[in-house]
């Protein structure tokens, strides 16, 4: 089981810590898992470290606080018989080494203490099972039971034991082997792959607030595309976003087609992740059709339609946040937006005019520039010259954005005359006539009719306040 020394791995000087308070305890200690497949990746350094100790992890993260010269704080979750401390930028877990047995109705084990082998048996994959001893005799030799180092090799995730055991009792495995493969562009072993499709109902029984947390690891990665496809193969897509299967297809009428929505989709997805590490964003491009699917309609004149796709879909996104308990904040406000807008550019892109620029830039207000990052992703033509005259077209929109709010600072809008000035000037109590004259005044600045400024502004007021029978006090 022992293979090459892995000295290098532990050149940060809290292992020779972790070694001293082993010795002074004496109890054996490993670095488990993601640090260790990390370093042999060259995945830079790491700053989760798992410590796993045949015995209790919890003393073991005592006597290593002891040892540590500032003395840090020690967390103690003793229901899972573990514990944290947090010491050079680094973030260490202990954990007695144990063996796991499960029902089907949970994936909280029954858990028993056990020696390492019976640790590394109980977990996910072949590459998350390699150990590094911290032990005095064997200090960096690394233990590989189940080939570890030759599936990082061959770029395969495979399961230590039987996969179907391994998926049926922890479903949340399932989502993490795609999510490795998504992060790591590795291949899910067709064994592994084929028993997540046939336990692909056990998903039901993980919280949503955990699935959620992968499928955010699969948009942060370089080709989230890889890892939708995969839920898509799998079968497990459903279960999370039916609406994304719904995309899924291409419907012939009259020899006519639409494209299909749920694979432009993925092309979308993984154009804003070569130019954007903003979550929320990649969300946005993730879900900025799901209208599509509902607002499918054939016209014999024109063909294929997708009216208000946009505005059902930003009223989908509410609903598909609640369902997997995402946030309902100004994440969501900002990804309902984006979807709302999301055409809103390509249909300006035809004929830039002023007027339509000035009510992008008020509609959008901060976040225009992110909206041209999701329209430019939505350009998935394998045409070149299509290609080249949609980017031209959004680059003649983005130079006008940058010339009519240097102009009309119209970001951020407020209005030059204020609500309590068109009382005073009128005399006036909270009322209708307020919110009539507010909106003549932002209608003409948008249109253009008049500047963003106050002499204009306040000219107009009078003039409307005359139309409504008002008469200056």
């Amino acid at each position: 089981m022992s293979q090459n020394n892995y000295k290098s791995a532990l050149d940060h000087p809290v292992f020779n810590i972790l070694s001293q308070a082993a010795k002074t305890l004496d109890v054996e200690c490993y670095v488990i898992g993601g640090f260790v497949r990390d370093h042999l990746l060259n995945r830079g350094e790491a700053k989760d470290i798992d410590v796993v100790a045949i015995g209790s992890g919890i003393d073991l993260a005592r006597k290593t606080a002891q040892l540590l010269h500032e003395k840090p704080k020690v967390s103690v979750f003793k229901t899972y018989g573990t514990a944290m401390l947090r010491t050079q930028g680094l973030e260490i877990e202990f954990v007695g080494a144990r063996k796991e047995s499960y029902n089907r109705d949970s994936r909280n084990p029954v858990v028993e203490d056990g020696t390492l082998e019976d640790d590394q048996n109980r977990r996910d994959f072949t590459i998350n099972a390699l150990a590094i001893s911290l032990n005095e005799g064997s200090y960096g030799e690394l233990l590989d039971p189940f080939h570890g180092i030759e599936d990082l090799e061959n770029k395969i995730i495979r399961t230590p034991l039987d996969p179907d055991i391994t998926y049926s009792d922890d479903p949340l495995r399932m989502l993490r082997a795609i999510r490795f493969a998504t992060q790591l562009n590795f291949t899910i072993e067709k064994e592994s792959l084929d028993a997540i499709a046939r336990n692909k109902d056990r998903i039901e029984i993980i919280s949503k607030e955990r699935i959620v947390d992968e499928i955010n690891k699969i948009l942060m990665a370089d080709v989230p595309s890889k890892g939708f496809a995969l839920l898509h193969k799998t079968g497990l897509l459903p279960y999370i976003f039916p609406e994304l299967v719904a995309l899924q297809g291409i419907e012939e009428i009259e020899g006519q087609l639409h494209k299909d929505n749920f694979w432009h989709t993925l092309e979308v997805v993984d154009n804003i992740a070569q130019t954007t590490n903003d979550l929320w964003l990649r969300w946005a491009a993730l879900l900025h059709d799901i209208g599509k699917a509902p607002t499918k309609k054939f016209d014999k004149k024109i063909g294929w339609t997708f009216h208000a796709h946009e505005f059902v879909g930003s009223k989908m996104v509410y609903k598909l946040f609640k369902r997997l308990k995402m946030p309902l904040n100004d994440k969501m406000k900002f990804v309902q937006k984006m979807v709302l807008m999301s055409s809103r550019p390509i249909v300006l892109a035809g004929e830039v005019t002023d007027s339509a620029v000035r009510r992008l830039i008020f509609d959008a207000g901060d976040y225009v520039e992110d909206l041209m990052t999701l329209c430019e992703a939505d350009i998935t033509t394998k045409n070149p010259k299509k290609f080249k005259k949609y980017r031209n077209n959004f680059q003649k929109v983005r130079e006008k954005i940058v010339e009519v709010e240097e102009r009309d600072h119209v970001r951020n809008f407020q209005p030059p005359v204020s609500g309590e000035e068109i009382m005073e000037t009128f005399g006036l109590k909270p009322s209708r006539e307020i919110g009539v004259i507010k909106d003549a005044i932002k209608e003409a600045i948008l249109d253009g009719d008049i500047p963003n400024e106050y002499e204009a502004a306040r000219e107009l007021m009078l003039k409307k306040g005359k139309e409504l029978g008002l008469t200056v006090v």
